[in-house]
């Protein structure tokens, strides 16, 4: 990042570099005792400050909070630069995703964001919002590939998604992009915290009548369904609203095929798209 560039001229990032660095050198610290204070390397901190990676960590953020004594300043730039990426009406819901113990999923057409690879996400952000710029969109992408980040944390969330055959068989972009897709959901299937299910075609009327939803549920609060339409989303959090949507799940699930035979057919369907 160059030191004579217009701050009104910086992205994000690297206004949160450059405040790292107002603030360190406030302190009197260097990169390398910034990034002993926060378990990180000098040359971890030098790319925060130049605004080159993708996005600092959370445990940086959290790092330097403790080592400038700022309290939870930096974690909460870098948490609304991560919500900035996102349409504000879904912001809800990542809060609520972020602190969820279950993750019940039901995707009838796209595969569910969090489990998307960067091309995957990148072709429906582009086909969406035709006139961002590659800036955005790359924004829109890295935001959604962090989701991911949830399954990193000290107690992840189980996540257990349900994926219409639709989802498996909508191209989306071309073949290549659908193999890598297909590719990610079989090692995301490796997971002990994360559970696929593929709803077939021949499931018949459980599968037709169902609408995407999401159902949270949380050690410490209510279970909360999220529903999303085009032009936004809507959280529900009365007790006989989110009882029949886990009905409606239990019966999705048990029309849908098991794990073992989940992966077998996403298999097949991969061997299709690399012919």
């Amino acid at each position: 990042m160059d030191e004579a560039t217009p701050p009104d001229h910086l992205n994000p990032l690297q206004r949160f570099g450059r405040d790292v660095k107002q603030v360190r050198l406030a302190r009197k610290l260097t990169q390398k005792g910034l990034g002993r204070a926060a378990g990180y390397s000098e040359a971890y901190v030098s790319r925060v400050e130049a605004g080159l990676l993708a996005r600092p960590s959370e445990k940086f953020a959290k790092g330097i909070d403790i080592a400038f004594g700022t309290g939870e300043l930096f974690t909460g730039l870098l948490q609304r630069i991560d919500e900035g990426d996102h349409p504000s009406w879904f912001v809800p819901y990542l809060n609520l995703e972020r602190r969820a113990s279950r993750i019940l999923d039901y995707s009838a057409n796209l595969v569910k964001g969090i489990l998307q690879t960067e091309d995957y996400a990148r072709t429906i952000f582009r086909i969406s919002n035709p006139q961002a710029s590659a800036e955005g969109i790359e924004g829109k992408v890295a935001a959604r590939i962090r989701r991911r980040e949830v399954f990193d944390g000290e107690a992840p969330p189980l996540l257990w998604s349900i994926l219409h055959e639709a989802c498996l068989r909508t191209v989306v972009g071309c073949a290549e992009v659908m193999a890598g897709q297909l590719d990610y959901l079989l090692t995301a299937a490796t997971s002990p915290q994360i559970k696929l299910q593929v709803l077939p075609f021949t499931a018949g009327a459980p599968a037709a009548h169902a609408k995407p939803f999401t159902v949270l549920r949380f050690t410490d609060s209510p279970t909360v369904l999220y529903t999303e339409t085009r032009v936004g989303g809507r959280m529900h959090d009365v007790a006989q609203t989110v009882d029949a949507a886990l009905d409606d799940y239990d019966l999705l699930r048990a029309h849908a095929l098991s794990p073992d035979r989940s992966v077998a057919l996403i298999k097949t369907l991969l061997k299709e798209y690399r012919v």
